[in-house]
């Protein structure tokens, strides 16, 4: 598994993931897949693009030939699926792009691992697809319940995986991660929303009472936690990845001010999205057993993700046009609770 084609590479946990096996293994060769839709950017990635070991293949995953092709050029032996439309606000918008890249496009990937006999497909999915859980924590076995397009579309592709390895052996494992947080994070999600705005002292649009519950985990941990499953996972299972520790979001926005040195009352109540689950919770254990588990506490975590946005304003101002400036109006205006 020295070859490694890793999809949607040039977004957020992607490029921190491709950052982090040129770091721990000298001898892997990485090629970037990416559609390079509005959350993907190659800026994440500068710092490996003169890297003899990393290259980059501008690309949809629904694209079945161009897929192939690219796994045969460049020897491919697995695959890790980072590709994906993830935003839950954007899929209540536009359900139906979600349905192509995270059903559709998994099971494109899928197909190709079968015809040329790939060594591994990991697929990275997420916690949201045990849906809202009120108490205690979600197992890999219990009933995916999914409460958003985003969601469903995460399971469907999960569920494919699961189909493909049952019907025709091929090597699939899934991770389920929970909130990640870090640098390259896009600023529409929730984390490095808050944080840019507050350093610009605009309002931090916060859901309903504020109190829903996240596990919010350093995004190198997780990559960690993909690494150890790709290569010590067994084929067919899914493993959760999270702290096993959550955050209120009230809680979270504190904190962010808190260390930025901004008052609370930047923080605005606005009225919550449609069937916002109210709590994530993952059990670890399985994951545990294979000797991983996430390194940075929650504090830890924010602290690391805040400074690195204070110290890189070059890379997330220009983002925080056209595009998106367009999306967070139609998102966030009218909607402060009075």
């Amino acid at each position: 598994m020295k070859n490694l084609l890793v999809t949607g590479g040039a977004g957020f946990i992607g490029s921190n993931f491709v950052r982090y096996m040129l770091d721990i293994y000298p001898d892997y060769h990485v090629i970037v897949y990416d559609k390079l839709t509005y959350a993907g950017n190659l800026d994440n990635l500068l710092d490996v693009k003169d890297d003899p070991r990393y290259g980059f293949v501008h690309g949809d995953i629904c694209d079945a030939a161009k897929v192939e092709a690219v796994v045969q050029e460049h020897d491919i032996d697995a695959v890790v699926n980072f590709a994906a439309d993830t935003h839950v606000d954007r899929s209540l918008m536009e359900p139906g792009s979600f349905i192509q890249t995270d059903v559709y496009g998994t099971y494109v990937l899928l197909e190709v691992a079968r015809k040329f006999g790939l060594e591994r497909v990991h697929q990275v999915s997420t916690d949201e697809v045990y849906g809202q859980v009120l108490e205690g924590s979600s197992l890999e076995t219990d009933t995916l319940v999914t409460r958003s397009p985003y969601s469903a579309s995460k399971a469907g592709g999960d569920l494919m995986c699961y189909a493909y390895f049952v019907s025709f052996g091929v090597p699939v494992t899934i991770t389920r991660g929970s909130n990640n947080i870090g640098p390259f994070q896009y600023p529409e999600k929730v984390v490095p929303l808050f944080i840019t705005n507050a350093i610009d002292d605009i309002p931090l649009p916060l859901y309903g009472d504020g109190r829903q519950q996240r596990d919010y985990q350093y995004v190198l941990d997780h990559c960690q936690g993909i690494d150890v499953v790709l290569h010590r996972g067994t084929p067919g299972q899914t493993y959760n990845l999270g702290t096993g520790v959550e955050t209120e979001n009230i809680v979270m926005a504190r904190l962010i001010l808190d260390l930025l040195g901004k008052p609370y009352s930047l923080i605005q109540h606005i009225t919550d999205r449609p069937g916002h689950d109210r709590r994530y919770s993952l059990n670890c254990d399985k994951i545990g057993a294979l000797g991983w588990r996430s390194r940075h506490s929650f504090e830890e975590a924010l602290e690391k993700t805040v400074r690195w946005y204070v110290d890189n304003e070059w890379w997330w101002r220009k983002i925080k046009t056209g595009e998106y400036r367009e999306y967070y109006k139609r998102q966030y205006a009218g909607r402060e609770i009075k």
